[in-house]
């Protein structure tokens, strides 16, 4: 169908449409709000939606014409260049209710692409020249992905021109760049083991499909033992850290990197690497938390951790849903993951955390047009997935006892209604402006979730590095880390055990209770323990039906000069009622339930200017609750939270 019979459908009528469009699947009915199906379409004509209330409509000026304005980030004179992968899930819309206001976002803001072309073929992440440009991968699945799924509706003359764009691309830039599967971040080589495949049969060009069952044989060289995590999300990739540890990132992973390398082996039916990849998607499940989200408190990228995902990928709808067959809890995770990106929408974009809403912070585009993309595939291709539903639990939602992820120096514990993850994982990334990029680590409890009330610890970087300028929003207001911690101040400089790289941390478990104790030394951000006073500690973590009881105490029974604090930041949204009922209780009443939090010593709780400290890693807000040690012998102090 050529343009101007798409355009001319439009007054056929419903019958004439069904006909004209004979090519396109049924579109479900808004109301099933709870099947798959209608929760994808849905989230994706939402997202579609509210991306093209954002777009430039100026065809005299083509520098802006076609361009997605995002309201967070144009304020500060950012522009997300890679939008024009938005056109995938454009063209899906437009195919599948024959609206023509959809083709005309494919086509403008595939036109204003050229804004960011290169010489040799590629798309510059960002708008100067020198731009970073390893995401013309990304720009190429877009656009053939368009192609393939929906070239029919558009005129000859421009699929013509998307076509010998996309060439200009896979001839150009990637064919000459993209020649190891790790020369960068694993995550750019295994998609692109998904890309060339797509390409080379978009194109009719058997080289670019040869590449990627070259890459395909090199991905399996890449998985932890024994839990087969995806590693090389470092810098170098191949990283070793102190306790000699490789990077691995859960958002980078389950987002991008395994969704490149499922629907490789799904279409080529490659029996090994999807045994592979069945091992791999549920040593990955293990962190998926009973909400859908994706628990990367640890993650050598948490810098990007928005909770349900990573701020620039993609989404795991795809590689979970097309594996649902051999695990019915892929399905659970997809579905799930879904429904917490629906209720991390608002005014049709995607924000960055479950709290954007209530703190008043705008929502990054960038997620909306990237995960409009994964929702686009799933509808194109729902024909050759399982049935997908919730009916097979989640890993945690079943889960009792301790599970030790040695690979990382990563315990996950489920004991009654409570889920907590601990983190001495010593891998960091590093770039050339920023070598102390610090994620949880240092025996921290990173994450506490209850199965009544929700997230309850949600563990933040050490301190709010934007590692990618262009790619994170700042701060709305003060750097408050909202990890479990001890620390005190010393001329200054902030000492923490969450910048402690050798946290030793033991476990045991009598059935009743899930204990951890974490020996723990203060460091400041350069990770140089501190001197002349108490530096040494003890933070234990037991975990029973009950409660969940926090203990810090000075290692060696010492008393510090400058005091400390235990600190328990309790992720709370603003408009929940806090109450401090005494100086050693204070209880946030949620929907679901109360959170009580009492203590040996006096609580106290952080001012701040709205009631709540924001941080956009993971997009969430709290109330930050300090305990300062008692000085005298010991200085030990417990904190006691549960759940009525």
């Amino acid at each position: 169908m050529n343009r101007q019979n798409f355009i001319q459908t439009m007054s056929l009528g419903s019958v004439g449409m069904a006909l004209a469009l004979s090519g396109c699947r049924s579109v479900p009915g808004i109301g099933r709000a709870d099947d798959y199906d209608a929760l994808t379409y849905n989230l994706l004509k939402d997202w579609c939606d509210g991306m093209m209330a954002n777009q430039v409509n100026n065809p005299s000026d083509p520098k802006m014409h076609g361009l997605l304005e995002c309201p967070a980030c144009k304020e500060r004179g950012v522009t997300h260049a890679r939008c024009h992968d938005a056109v995938y899930p454009f063209m899906h819309m437009a195919h599948a209710t024959g609206e023509q206001k959809y083709l005309d976002a494919a086509v403008n803001v595939m036109a204003w692409s050229k804004n960011v072309t290169g010489k040799d073929g590629r798309w510059t992440n960002d708008l100067p020249p020198k731009a970073w440009h390893g995401t013309t991968i990304f720009g190429a699945i877009a656009l053939a992905e368009a192609i393939h799924y929906h070239g029919e509706i558009l005129d000859e003359e421009t699929l013509a021109a998307w076509k010998e764009r996309l060439a200009f691309a896979a001839e150009g830039y990637l064919w000459k760049q993209f020649k190891k599967i790790d020369f960068t971040n694993l995550n750019y080589g295994m998609t692109a083991i998904y890309g060339f495949y797509l390409i080379g049969h978009v194109l009719h060009e058997p080289k670019y499909i040869d590449r990627s069952h070259a890459f395909a044989k090199e991905a399996k060289n890449y998985f932890t033992e024994p839990n087969k995590l995806l590693w090389g999300e470092g810098k170098p990739n191949d990283n070793r850290s102190g306790k000699n540890l490789l990077p691995v990132d859960l958002g980078y992973n389950v987002e991008e990197s395994l969704n490149g390398v499922v629907l490789y082996a799904v279409e080529e039916n490659d029996v090994e690497l999807l045994e592979l990849l069945t091992q791999a998607l549920n040593g990955h499940l293990e962190f998926m938390l009973p909400d859908g989200a994706w628990d990367n408190s640890w993650g050598t990228r948490q810098a990007k951790w928005s909770y349900w995902g990573s701020r620039t990928s993609d989404g795991c709808q795809p590689g979970f849903s097309m594996m649902a067959g051999r695990n019915p809890a892929f399905g659970t995770a997809a579905y799930k993951n879904a429904e917490l990106l629906r209720r991390c929408t608002a005014d049709g974009l995607l924000h960055g955390g479950p709290h954007y809403v209530s703190h008043g912070i705008k929502p990054c585009i960038h997620h909306t047009f990237a995960h409009a993309k994964v929702m686009a595939f799933v509808q194109d291709n729902k024909d050759k997935m399982p049935k997908i539903d919730k009916s097979t639990p989640l890993p945690r939602e079943t889960a009792d006892g301790l599970k030790e992820f040695p690979e990382l120096a990563v315990w996950l514990a489920a004991r009654g209604p409570w889920r907590g993850t601990v983190s001495a994982y010593d891998s960091q990334y590093k770039t050339k402006n920023e070598p102390h990029i610090q994620q949880a680590t240092g025996g921290s409890l990173a994450v506490l979730h209850h199965e009544k009330v929700g997230t309850v610890l949600a563990a933040s970087m050490a301190d709010y590095v934007m590692v990618e300028p262009l790619n994170m929003q700042p701060l709305p207001g003060e750097d408050f880390a909202f990890t479990p911690r001890i620390e005190t101040m010393k001329d200054g400089k902030w000492y923490t055990n969450l910048y402690d790289l050798k946290a030793d941390v033991k476990t045991a478990d009598d059935g009743k209770r899930i204990r951890f104790d974490v020996k723990a030394s203060l460091n400041d951000r350069e990770h140089h323990v501190l001197t002349d006073d108490t530096a040494d500690y003890k933070l234990g973590y037991a975990l029973d039906s009950g409660k969940v009881t926090i203990t810090a105490a000075a290692a060696d029974g010492s008393v510090s000069k400058n005091g400390a604090s235990l600190v328990v930041p309790i992720m709370s949204p603003s408009g929940e009622k806090v109450r401090q009922v005494s100086d050693k209780r204070i209880e946030i009443k949620k929907p679901e339930g109360t959170v009580v939090v009492e203590s040996t010593v006096p609580l106290k709780i952080k001012e701040s200017e709205k009631g709540r400290i924001f941080n956009m890693v993971p997009g969430m807000e709290c109330v930050p609750i300090i305990a300062e040690l008692p000085r005298e012998e010991g200085m030990k102090a417990s904190c006691m939270i549960s759940v009525v």
